[in-house]
């Protein structure tokens, strides 16, 4: 049987999408995307993803793509040219799309002023038919966060908040440089419960430095007192080959391998024994949230946002970094913010790349896309939708055969299913059925 820590110290993908991002290219540009847009069906419902990439302060364990402003000039300018983005895809699309589902991400989309949180969602509105029965989460920072902010947001029509908790023990707090009271986070759910926003999303992060099994146990049980519908519970990813910041942070306070595995399963054991139904690889949700109604039924979806109830065949991403998901492939735009407002200027769709996907792509999607929502897949399943044979797979197949004799998933043929107690290898489970990923050497995070 492999240790703990040898097993998940493998580097792989967290698979909020298949290919991942690292491995699109610039073979896929702004032309690409206006004709993957042109010929989407006038009835094809849509998700929309937007991009906030601004912050007050820099978080040191943020793997997002953000920018620390210290005046909200440049906030209003990105604004402006997002504008012009969600014109110039509403032109591609040439109809009047359905959109089931609205994400504003960031950064932090609570630091826009109310001006700009008006123009963009009337814009949005305009230009999409937003369904009424929609969801429109939203991320929120507590810090700084009013009732009138609250109120706002209620008002644009947001229907879920995800709120960034991370950890509330103060020492760890200095030294991710994220200092958020207690107080703060109550405050800023009791005002958007009061608004009517009352689905709420508490996000944690295990594996962060100074975090103890001690600390990890206060924070969860913290975490609990807010009474939130869903929570995500994320290792953190310390890349600084990436995010440069990130070197800010002393490897020598980080958690070892074992002590992660042990926040992971401490995380899992102690919102279940609370009523919480585990959800994928890292989510949980009360039986009533409709995540975990859709984890029941088998429709639980996942993409760049995570595990979601968003079943919209196309994701569009609008904004620095964002990425969209189309029947053809995955489009990305450029992260950086001057590139993105010269290539709008121009009046060009900001794309810096992406992959176009094949029929196998498309299958072993599937397989991976199943696994990290069910923990399970069917190869003969999956395969003969597309004309094919799980012997296609084989090469994945014989790479599980360790995992098979250490008992973290069960072969059956050409059914796959991760034993529950093994949940957290579900990503080194995934990456058997990566072609990609044994082609280079791309950095990522450990596996738990």
């Amino acid at each position: 049987m492999m240790h703990i820590s040898e097993m998940f110290s493998a580097r792989v993908p967290r698979y909020t999408s298949y290919p991942t991002a690292p491995h699109f290219h610039s073979g896929i540009d702004s032309a690409s995307y206006h004709s993957w847009l042109a010929t989407l069906e006038p009835t094809t419902a849509l998700s929309l993803y937007v991009h906030i990439p601004f912050c007050d302060t820099l978080c040191w364990f943020c793997g997002c793509h953000t920018t620390v402003v210290n005046h909200y000039d440049p906030v209003k300018n990105y604004c402006g040219f997002l504008l012009k983005e969600i014109d110039l895809v509403a032109a591609a699309l040439g109809t009047r799309h359905r959109v089931q589902h609205l994400h504003w991400g960031g950064g932090s989309p609570t630091m826009l002023k109310d001006e700009d949180v008006g123009n963009l969602n009337a814009a949005l509105r305009d230009r999409f038919e937003i369904a009424a029965d929609a969801e429109f989460a939203i991320e929120i920072d507590p810090r700084g966060f009013g009732s009138k902010n609250a109120k706002l947001f209620a008002q644009a029509g947001v229907t879920r908040a995800s709120i960034g908790l991370q950890d509330c023990d103060p020492q760890v707090q200095r030294a991710i440089n994220r200092i958020q009271t207690d107080e703060e986070t109550s405050q800023a759910i009791a005002m958007l419960r009061a608004e009517g926003i009352r689905s709420i999303n508490l996000d944690l992060v295990y594996g962060l430095p100074r975090q103890s099994l001690q600390s990890w146990e206060k924070t969860l049980a913290f975490a609990l007192k807010l009474n939130p519908d869903r929570l995500a519970v994320f290792g953190y990813a310390h890349v600084p080959t990436f995010k440069k910041h990130q070197s800010l942070i002393p490897e020598a306070l980080l958690p070892d391998i074992e002590t992660r595995f042990r926040m992971a399963e401490l995380a899992r054991d102690t919102l279940c024994h609370h009523g919480f139904v585990a959800i994928g690889l890292d989510h949980f949700a009360r039986p009533h949230d409709k995540l975990a109604q859709s984890a029941r039924d088998g429709s639980l979806e996942r993409n760049f946002q995570g595990y979601t109830t968003d079943g919209a065949p196309v994701l569009i991403g609008l904004g620095a970094s964002a990425i969209g998901s189309l029947p053809q492939g995955y489009a990305q735009n450029v992260s950086d913010v001057p590139a993105y407002r010269k290539m709008l200027e121009r009046d060009i769709l900001p794309i810096k790349g992406g992959i176009r996907i094949d029929v196998e792509d498309r299958i072993r999607r599937q397989v991976i896309e199943s696994l990290m929502c069910d923990l399970k897949a069917d190869l003969d399943d999956v395969t003969a939708r597309y004309g094919m044979t799980r012997e296609m797979l084989s090469d994945s197949l014989t790479a599980l055969s360790g995992y098979a004799a250490d008992g973290v998933v069960s072969l059956d043929g050409g059914k796959i299913t991760i034993a529950p107690e093994w949940r957290a290898a579900t990503r080194l489970v995934c990456a058997a059925f990566d072609t990609y990923f044994a082609q280079g050497t791309v950095g990522h995070s450990v596996s738990v």
